[in-house]
């Protein structure tokens, strides 16, 4: 009995792990594995994942996370703000900007514990400043007017309907909030190959877009 209990149990964690990998890194665009220089360090709490809190847990408050935010922002980059937090179901949401207002990188923080991590997917596997893969040795083929059409071409056939509302631009890549009346989701296009990747992670959006 006790092996049998080893065995499922080493499965069950087989499973989790395939089940994290797919929710971190799934979309609809392949990701870059290699580690590169200037690359973000994520620690396992603030991966952005589905999470089970007991029912009385409540979400920290949004100043709190901004702060810590914007404290872990200034560690990559010390002339760092904040700018378009967001507030979802499963993670608070914030894009990073230096003193001239260009995009850094993007940043979540879990809503009930306060962890601050690098956004998974583009932001990790695209970024060429501050992600795994590092520099491209190579034009950017798609402008944010080009990258901002391919989103919006992605979108007739994912969620007819919807258009792109918000945009930003970041090192190797472009993330867009597209819904129908309001925000329903993000999406990024990448600036080499105009790959398309959405965001899962996120959840609903509760609301935000403040610079």
């Amino acid at each position: 009995m006790k092996r049998t209990g080893l065995v499922l149990g080493l499965t069950a964690l087989g499973l989790l792990g395939l089940a994290l990998t797919q929710g971190m890194m799934g979309g609809y665009g392949p990701g870059y594995g290699m580690m590169g220089p200037g690359m973000m360090g994520m620690g396992m709490g603030g991966m952005g994942m589905m999470a089970v809190y007991p029912p009385e847990a409540k979400p920290i408050p949004e100043e709190v996370a901004k702060a810590r935010m914007e404290a872990y922002a200034k560690r990559l980059y010390p002339g760092a703000r904040l700018k378009d937090f967001m507030a979802f179901s499963q993670n608070y949401y914030a894009q990073v900007v230096d003193e001239r207002g260009q995009g850094l990188f993007e940043l979540i923080a879990d809503r009930y514990t306060g962890v601050v991590s690098p956004e998974p997917g583009p932001n990790m596997m695209w970024n060429t400043r501050y992600g795994m893969h590092g520099p491209i040795q190579a034009p950017v083929r798609y402008g944010l007017e080009e990258a901002k059409k391919l989103a919006e071409a992605f979108l007739k056939g994912f969620l007819p309907g919807a258009r792109v509302i918000e945009e930003g631009a970041f090192p190797g890549y472009y993330t867009f909030d597209f819904g129908r009346k309001e925000v329903e989701g993000m999406l990024s296009v990448n600036a080499y190959t105009g790959e398309v990747w959405v965001h899962t992670w996120h959840g609903p959006f509760l609301g935000g877009h403040e610079e």
